[in-house]
């Protein structure tokens, strides 16, 4: 599913994660690092005595929805490639704009580098997220459930 924020940017995925690394230092990261794939980006910091992991799912250039307009018509290989590369600023301007809100959620004393960042913190003993250990526990605690939903909401914990 692609999401409305910036679907017609024409901000570079560099100058993005350019803005995300200059945001990490001025709210006080220690380290930064970038890396990538055919299928994701990943950056990494070190906030708070905390190691944090971010994958940001890159689409495959292949899908329909490039290669193709909304009609189904072909599209010749540069309108594909500049569909794609829309698409991928797209996915940088919304992880630029969700850590920016996570890091003025923690400076603003609304939740703490632990509550904002939970899931992708990295457990420093098997190199996880603790997104990634705690979701198929999750699942399955929900899969377990009688009609697979949670009793009754309560706003007590």
């Amino acid at each position: 599913m692609a999401g409305q924020y910036a679907s017609q940017t024409s901000v570079g995925s560099d100058r993005s994660r350019a803005e995300i690394e200059k945001t990490l230092k001025r709210y006080g990261a220690t380290s930064f690092a970038y890396g990538w794939n055919e299928s994701s980006a990943t950056i990494v910091f070190d906030i708070d005595d905390r190691r944090i992991r971010f994958t940001l799912p890159l689409p495959d250039a292949a899908e329909r929805r490039f290669t193709h307009t909304a009609t189904g018509k072909a599209r010749v290989a540069n309108a594909s490639e500049e569909a794609y590369e829309q698409a991928v600023r797209q996915s940088w301007r919304a992880l630029n704009l969700v850590i920016k809100a996570k890091l003025e959620a923690v400076a603003a004393n609304i939740a703490t580098v632990e509550q904002e960042f939970l899931a992708y913190i990295v457990d420093p003993n098997t190199n996880e997220t603790v997104g990634d250990i705690i979701a198929p526990q999750l699942r399955e605690s929900y899969r377990s459930l009688p009609n697979g939903k949670p009793a009754m909401l309560s706003l007590t914990p």
